[in-house]
């Protein structure tokens, strides 16, 4: 029997919130939270920066700042590291292992309100979600009703839209579809070009490298034909009588970072700089992120680019847009977003500095006790 999406958070992930909450609770700094306000330009550039981002179309901007020094002025060596998964993704954010990350949008609301110290700078991936079905005459989710669908990431994207999308459409994702949990994107586009299910909810470039492959010599001798089937933004717009496109990834700032409003002034700006380039030269931006994530090639990339609704928009200009979405999380499961919207210090705004949200050692919900915080 699949388990409902709020029962998804593991105990491995549970037991990393607590511990983090320890140091709350001893009168520490929370390992996520926002160092005093710092001047508005730093005396010097930073020793090292990191940037990280999944195997995914948001992190394509980021690899290029990194191969261009597109930050020199803000710090010395600035180094890109994928994150595999999103309990990776966590562990980065909350041990400090990153200063910037790619990450879904309801993954850094649900790290800041449990006192993670998160700064969302800006949404870029606004569409990039399909099924990928041998059967190209399936184009909506009602069309899989009682079909198999390999999906990654249970519990978390693409995962809680696919939930989403069908709950709004009168359809339980437990009784009318048959769905097959795997750990990773790479896993499910294997399962379905090695013929092991027919259907798959994948992510660009997952989705563009999938058709690849199949067409290719010599798999495409063996391998079934693909095609592109449900568009999970076209559903999103449909059923919501929305444009169709979801705030569904960005870059947020994390740890001592969050202070430096000279430094968060240029990373949003090179972000922004870097998404022109990467849609203005798919190719060469394709050829640097292959260079950086194993299994992805050039040519996926640039499809991926070409397909995607990829631009980048400050946090506060898109912020309806993104408090719309978190609002039908939250009325799904209050768990996804930590237990309420986050307030206006989650969303960054070049004129204010940013103050901590570790949560106070006397609170009894958040990271201390892996419960939901809830306003009163």
């Amino acid at each position: 029997m699949l388990m409902n999406p709020v029962q998804s958070v593991d105990q491995g992930r549970r037991r990393l919130l607590q511990t983090s909450g320890a140091f709350a609770l001893a009168g520490l700094p929370a390992w996520g939270a926002a160092a005093p306000a710092a001047p508005a330009a730093p005396a010097a550039p930073l020793a090292r920066l990191v940037l990280a981002g999944p195997p995914a179309i948001v992190s394509a901007p980021l690899i290029h700042m990194a191969e261009t020094q597109a930050l020199a002025g803000v710090a010395e060596r600035v180094e890109f590291t994928p994150w595999r998964d999103p309990d990776q993704l966590r562990v980065m954010a909350l041990g400090r292992k990153a200063d910037v990350l790619a990450m879904p949008s309801n993954v850094s609301a649900n790290l800041y309100n449990r006192g993670a110290g998160v700064t969302l700078l800006s949404i870029s991936t606004w569409g990039a979600l399909w099924i990928v079905t041998r059967d190209g005459a399936r184009r909506t989710l009602a069309d899989f009703r009682g079909e198999e669908i390999a999906v990654p990431f249970r519990g978390d994207m693409p995962d809680l839209m696919l939930q989403l999308l069908t709950a709004r459409q009168g359809l339980d994702v437990r009784r009318d579809f048959r769905v097959r949990y795997v750990p990773t994107p790479m896993e499910a586009m294997q399962l379905l070009i090695t013929r092991r299910v027919r259907h798959a909810l994948l992510s660009e470039p997952a989705v563009s490298l999938a058709l690849r492959k199949t067409q290719s010599f010599p798999l495409g001798l063996v391998a079934p034909e693909l095609h592109r089937g449900a568009d999970l933004q076209q559903e999103w717009g449909r059923v919501f009588q929305r444009a169709p496109r979801i705030p569904q990834a960005g870059i947020a700032a994390v740890g001592a970072l969050r202070g430096q409003g000279a430094a968060l002034a240029a990373v949003d700006a090179a972000y922004a700089r870097s998404v022109a380039w990467c849609r203005a030269h798919p190719q060469e931006c394709g050829r640097m992120v292959a260079a950086r994530i194993d299994l992805l090639t050039p040519d996926a990339v640039a499809d991926a680019l070409a397909t995607s609704q990829l631009d980048a928009v400050p946090a506060q200009r898109a912020r309806a847009e993104i408090d719309f979405f978190f609002q039908q999380l939250l009325a799904r499961d209050p768990a996804l977003l930590g237990g309420r919207l986050p307030d206006s210090g989650f969303f960054h705004s070049p004129a204010q500095p940013h103050a901590s949200n570790a949560a106070p050692a006397s609170s009894h919900c958040g990271l201390s006790s892996g419960r939901s915080c809830h306003t009163t």
